[in-house]
């Protein structure tokens, strides 16, 4: 998978999400939340943000449990679209953010702030956070 998060601070809060074991995760893959408490790759425009990879999932090796990162500050790579810094971000498709809009409203969207800004197509800071 391409577009992978990096981590640039380190984050201090996780979660332990249910992953299918014929699914393989990379490490630093956007997660997308689905029910009950169960990770997968984004893939996605408006999937649900389950937080960061913190490890490498390999298909069918009969784990079926994945921690993922839910604070920290992160280098995402941007939708085509512009973000401006101070936003809030969602994502956009597999390990991709876009700018949050009011659409995204009241559904669980967000994924953190950009802390800087980006006509689109590249990869930028942003602390995650609700």
């Amino acid at each position: 998978m391409a577009n992978e998060a990096i981590c640039l601070v380190a984050p201090t809060k996780f979660h332990r999400y249910v992953c299918a074991d014929g699914n393989a995760i990379p490490k630093g893959s956007l997660l997308a939340l689905t029910d009950p408490n169960t990770a997968a790759v984004s893939s996605a425009d408006n999937d649900v943000f389950a937080g960061i990879a913190m490890e490498e999932k390999v298909a069918s090796d009969g784990v079926v449990f994945i921690t993922a990162a839910l604070d920290g500050v992160w280098a995402l790579m941007a939708t085509a679209a512009g973000i401006t810094v101070g936003n809030q971000v969602t994502i956009g498709g597999a390990n991709t953010i876009k700018i949050y809009t009011t659409l995204d409203d009241e559904k669980g969207y967000v994924v953190g702030r950009a802390l800087e800004t980006t006509a689109g197509s590249e990869t930028i800071m942003v602390r995650l956070g609700w």
